[in-house]
Formats: C-alpha cells, structure tokens, sequence
C-alpha cells in the first residue's frame, strides 16, 4: 500500500473548503486546484465549461477517477421590500439545513457581502404559535439576513446585489477526536483524499496497473458534472459521500461500495471488481445502496452515451447536504482502495 500522508490530506481539504464553490462559480477553485496539480507536477487540461481532467500515465484500459469539487448553496430569488433576500437552493440544499447559517453573498461585480440565513419573523419571542411551528420555505419565510444597513430594496441594489447572486454557506471546519465535521465534506474530502494519493503515487514512481485520468468537476450537484470524457476510456469511478442512515450498511469508519443509486444500479463487474480488491487488501468496506434521492458524477457520464462501465465508492458521511461528519478512518480505507485497485 501506499503511505496515507493524513496532514497532507487534511491540509489540502482546509485549502479546498476555503474557497466558496456554489456550483457554477467555479474559477477560483479551479484555479486553486489547477496550482496544486502544477506543485504536484501532474498534467492536466481544463474544460471550458469548468472542470479538470489529469493525466496520472498507466497504459491501456483507460478509467477516470471522478471527485467534484462544486458545493450545495444558494441563489438570490429576488430582494425583498425590507432589505432582505429572498432565496432559492442551488442543488440539493434544503432550508431546514441552511437557517441560522452565515452566509456570504457574491455579486457579478466581484464583490463579497456577509449575512445570515435567517427565518421570518426571526425572533422567537415575538413569534406568534402558529408561525413557531410552520416549517422554513425559501420561497415564504427563509431569507438571508445582509450585515448592512439597508431597510429597502432600493438600498440593496444600491449595493450592487441583485437577482441570480450566489449565496455560499460558511463550511465550519471542526476535527475532534478522528473526526471531520463540516459542509461540504461532499466532496471536498474526497477531492482532497484523491489529490493525496496522486501526490504519493507520483513522489513513490510505482507503476499504475492501467490508464488512469483523474476528472475534477464542477456541476455534480446539478446532475452534468462528467458528460465529456477524454477519448478511450473504458471506465469511469466516482468517489463521492456515502450517507449513512437507518437502512444504510455505510459506516464514517469504512468505506462504501456503491451497489446502486437512486437513477440505476451500477456495472456488476466493476463493482464485483471494487470489492474483491477491497477484500483482497484487507479493506474495512461496506456494500450499500442509495435511496431516493441520490446520485454520482457516474450517471450523467452513462446517460451521455458514452460506451463505460461505472462504479462509485466514497467514506460513510452523516448528515448529508447539511453540517456532515465522517472519520479519518473513512478517509484512508477510499485511499487504500484506490491504491489496492488502480496499482499494479
């Protein structure tokens, strides 16, 4: 195996969580990573409509490792009468996961105003019974809070802020005890966790068992994030969140084999393949399956066309979409896995 460089992966997930990346808004944090890629010494190409394609070498039998680097968040649905914004999400972020979150808001001027995603009325104690226990909407009684002075419209388009502004969530980072608390776990942890192994895969100059590109995108959250392949490839594997829950095997301690998401379930071969390298390797993993609502940067690559078999694990992740956990145990056992699979 290759040596798990743990500082190196939690350093570089604190590098990746400190640029706000709302899906779309993916300049800076594709600039941030394509730096990294150059202090690593790997090729890679962008795409023009954002994205990251490396070249790890290997030979033949091309697959693509695919992580995402675009966040859940939100958008200015219109400003409100008093000076408050009125919101709608950006993928999948719901609004009892967003209230009482501070928030920062990116206008097409370049500029950054703070706030807080508040409900209204926003104080409890002078909240009639009825309101008390209505549930957050974006559209009726959740909004964003500006630490301005405004009290109209006028004064915040004064601002420079308008309709189709980005709203991104602070992620607040926290690690106790092996574990990492914070958003956007998904997928940034395991963005961070695929850049660790590459640089240990480089410094090591072990030769990879097949072709292998590493497939940074930017639209996972909105379902298009890996509809553009390099040419030859035969294989494509997401590694993304693995949500634990009532029914779920998915454990913060191990990681998940995907058998299945919301869309389809994915290639019995290369999944079976996933696993036995988990097996033969000693791998603490788990087989699940994800239901109702999810899916990985796999799917849109099927439903493109493209002629791939796909798979996806990731690490058993709490509170998904919303101020998610998992454990750096989690995080090695997807490093592990790459290197039993991908290492000849």
């Amino acid at each position: 195996m290759l040596p798990f460089d743990k500082s190196y992966c939690i350093e570089t997930f604190k590098r990746l969580l400190a640029v706000d990346s709302t899906t779309g808004q993916y300049e800076e944090i594709q600039a941030l990573t394509c730096g990294i890629l150059d202090e690593l010494g790997i090729p890679y190409r962008t795409i023009h409509k954002g994205g990251i394609i490396a070249d790890l070498g290997g030979e033949g039998n091309a697959v693509v490792v695919a992580a995402h680097l675009d966040d859940i968040g939100l958008m200015v649905r219109h400003v409100n009468a008093d000076g408050t914004l009125n919101l709608c999400n950006v993928g999948g972020l719901h609004p009892f996961y967003s209230v009482m979150e501070n928030v920062r808001v990116y206008n097409r001027d370049g500029n950054v105003f703070t706030g807080t995603v508040c409900r209204t009325p926003n104080s409890i104690h002078v909240t009639e019974e009825e309101l008390r226990n209505t549930l957050g909407d974006y559209r009726k009684n959740v909004c964003v809070v500006l630490d301005e002075d405004v009290h109209s419209a006028q004064d915040v388009y004064d601002l420079g802020i308008e309709t189709g502004d980005v709203v991104a969530l602070e992620p607040r980072l926290q690690l106790s005890n092996g574990y990492i608390k914070s958003r956007f776990v998904d997928d940034k942890a395991c963005v961070a966790v695929l850049l660790a192994w590459m640089k240990a895969l480089k410094e090591s100059g072990i030769a990879l068992s097949r072709k292998v590109y590493a497939y940074f995108s930017m639209y996972e959250e909105i379902g298009h994030g890996t509809t553009v392949l390099p040419e030859g490839v035969a294989d494509i594997i997401a590694m993304d969140i693995a949500p634990t829950g009532p029914d779920q095997t998915s454990d913060e301690h191990k990681v998940s084999i995907f058998a299945k998401d919301a869309r389809f379930p994915y290639h019995w071969g290369l999944t079976t393949e996933l696993r036995n390298a988990a097996r033969t390797a000693g791998i603490d993993y788990v087989m699940d399956i994800f239901t109702p609502h999810y899916g990985t940067d796999c799917d849109p690559t099927v439903l493109a066309g493209y002629d791939v078999r796909h798979a996806a694990f990731g690490p058993g992740t709490s509170n998904s979409h919303g101020y998610e956990r998992t454990h750096e145990d989690a995080l090695k056992a997807c490093y592990d896995l790459l290197t039993a699979y991908l290492v000849g």
